[in-house]
């Protein structure tokens, strides 16, 4: 007999309040293995393809192992010092930069950038902050993430916890499907599916488009001679996941860079701008379409909501976390949607649409 709709809505409530006190109390205890997990996640696939070339599960966990431990050594020995040398150069030369804005300033607009006007004390103030505050943030964020995970925490229990995931990843599913209740599994099942669907888009899809793109522009800004072209091309790359925020911020930050670093050199600043231009085209037409799809049913808006919202409840855990439930919640919101649209509530008792 099957529980009362009531009581299911009960269980459902409670586990869903456990996790999120769980969450709130332990999110830094559990912090190493979601990030963990989130790696094997991202990294099943491959080794499911290796697989089916003949490998074995162990070998193929082995073989994406090493190559990851190559790709993470040549990173720090050879992205990690040029990207936090260059991101605190450009907190030291905020108030040269600035300085340098107030002369265009004044050169082209004379009346607007009197000395006593308000935009000239503003772009003043606003460089010796950056300036001041920068090295501050800087330094807090790295003192924080210090305190939060340790070295040993963060480069041994992560790999650890990401190899046997990854090892157990198809057997770990098939148990969490053995635990089913067996009158709802079908509709988990489908549920579940959709979900890991949404999920593999965003994450997988456009966590792949983030790199290449990332590299792409950071390589491509640098060799261009932008002298912070390593840290516009890593934050272009990192916001690429909300739609042409990662261009535009981005672009707006290097061509502004270009203005100062380039002016009157109309030719290196075009070859800046093209830059953009030619990743934004490649990112629209070839990788999305390719890598994403044309739908992974998560809203830019939603997204940033998610985000915000858990990363403000539970900080960096919460970020972590933010695209798997929203994508959860999209799909159980369109499920309930389908379900409503099916009911004799949305059709009335004649059985029509109403339409």
């Amino acid at each position: 007999m099957a529980l009362p709709v009531a009581t299911q809505l009960k269980y459902w409530g409670i586990a869903a309040a456990v996790f999120f006190v769980v969450l709130w109390v332990l999110g830094d205890v559990i912090l190493p293995f979601l990030i963990g997990a989130a790696i094997a996640y991202f990294l099943d696939p491959l080794a499911d393809r290796l697989q089916t070339l003949g490998l074995s599960r162990a070998l193929s966990v082995l073989v994406i192992s090493l190559l990851s431990l190559v790709i993470f050594i040549a990173t720090v020995l050879l992205v990690v010092p040029t990207l936090t040398n260059q991101a605190t150069a450009l907190v030291e030369s905020a108030p040269e930069l600035s300085r340098k804005l107030q002369e265009f300033v004044t050169r082209h607009f004379p009346d607007v950038a009197d000395a006593d006007s308000a935009l000239r004390q503003s772009l003043t103030a606003i460089g010796e902050t950056i300036k001041e505050r920068g090295g501050q943030l800087l330094e807090t964020l790295l003192g924080s993430v210090s305190s939060l995970i340790s070295i040993a925490v963060l480069f041994v229990v992560v790999p650890v916890v990401a190899v046997y995931l990854l090892y157990d990843w198809d057997r770990m599913v098939a148990r969490i499907d053995d635990l089913l209740p067996r009158e709802h599994a079908p509709t988990i099942r489908y549920l579940a599916g959709e979900i890991d669907k949404t999920m593999s888009g965003f994450i997988r899809g456009m966590g792949t488009v983030c790199l290449i793109l990332g590299t792409y522009y950071a390589v491509a800004l640098m060799l261009a001679g932008l002298q912070f072209g390593l840290v516009v091309g890593f934050a272009a790359g990192l916001l690429t996941f909300i739609p042409y925020v990662g261009a535009l911020v981005g672009g707006v930050l290097a061509i502004g860079l270009a203005l100062f670093q380039f002016w009157g050199d109309w030719l290196q600043i075009g070859l800046v701008a093209a830059i953009f231009v030619l990743g934004q085209t490649i990112e629209g037409n070839v990788l999305t379409p390719k890598l994403v799809g044309s739908s992974i049913g998560l809203h830019p808006v939603w997204l940033i909501f998610a985000l915000s919202v858990f990363g403000a409840l539970f900080g960096f855990v919460g970020m972590l976390i933010a695209v798997p439930v929203a994508a959860a919640i999209g799909v159980l919101a369109r499920f309930a949607i389908d379900q409503y649209k099916h009911s004799q509530l949305y059709r009335g008792t004649t059985g029509q649409d109403g339409h």
